[in-house]
């Protein structure tokens, strides 16, 4: 609770927002874990100890008349992604604070994302803007969700490609755009540099990155949402 006001309270002294908003996860489950029973399969459970502090944090947040949201069905970052990108086409400058890296791909010219992180014992943050995810990853912010697509995420339990991380991710999409684009042109013969056991993990986990690039598009994205199940 300490740690969450403080972050919170340093927050509001630096931006001075017009409008903010918190929000939490629910208990139930997402339209992800319908999507893929898996999903966050090997995540343990909230500590008592700290599950015991979340009623408190909203009684604070809720008498300092900070708006709190939850849906069920969705989590926090889907809603955080619906709010900023709707406050963004209403030419409002958004700040998204996060610790989830998957918010980078909602970066825009007015969506900046706002990354805590510990160092020395404070508190500090990173602003990741498109300018900056565009000179640091080669890409379009969009694009992330491909490289996350094809490396896939331990933390929730979603596959990918096993043997494929970051660096060989980031260079495929580089090249080809889209998982789709990617096994297009294995395909047709055309990806010629991918060859030998690279070219075998990618034909046989093709079924993987494409559930896991869905399972990593915020919500508030419109896409052609396939349904998978594993039982």
């Amino acid at each position: 609770m300490y740690g969450f006001l403080a972050i919170m309270f340093k927050i509001l002294d630096n931006l001075e927002p017009d409008y903010i908003a918190v929000a939490f996860d629910m208990k139930s489950p997402t339209f992800r874990h319908k999507m893929y029973s898996e999903y966050k399969g090997t995540r343990r459970g909230m500590p008592d100890e700290l599950a015991a502090q979340m009623p408190l944090i909203k009684e604070v947040l809720n008498a300092m008349n900070i708006k709190i949201i939850e849906k069920e069905g969705y989590e926090a970052d889907d809603i955080l992604g619906t709010l900023a990108k709707k406050a963004g086409r209403k030419g409002i400058d958004v700040t998204i604070l996060s610790g989830d890296r998957d918010t980078f791909q909602l970066a825009t010219d007015k969506i900046t994302i706002r990354i805590p992180r510990t160092k020395a014992g404070k508190t500090e943050e990173d602003d990741y803007d498109k300018k900056r995810i565009i000179e640091e990853y080669k890409l379009e912010p969009k694009d992330l969700i491909e490289v996350k697509g094809l490396m896939g995420d331990k933390s929730d339990n979603i596959p990918g490609i096993a043997g494929i991380g970051e660096k060989t991710a980031l260079g495929i999409i580089q090249k080809y755009k889209t998982i789709e684009k990617l096994y297009e042109k294995i395909e047709t013969g055309e990806a010629e540099e991918i060859k030998g056991k690279m070219r075998e993990k990618i034909i046989n986990g093709k079924e993987s990155a494409l559930i896991s690039k869905e399972l990593r598009y915020n919500k508030c994205r419109k896409s052609n949402r396939r349904k998978y199940r594993r039982t």
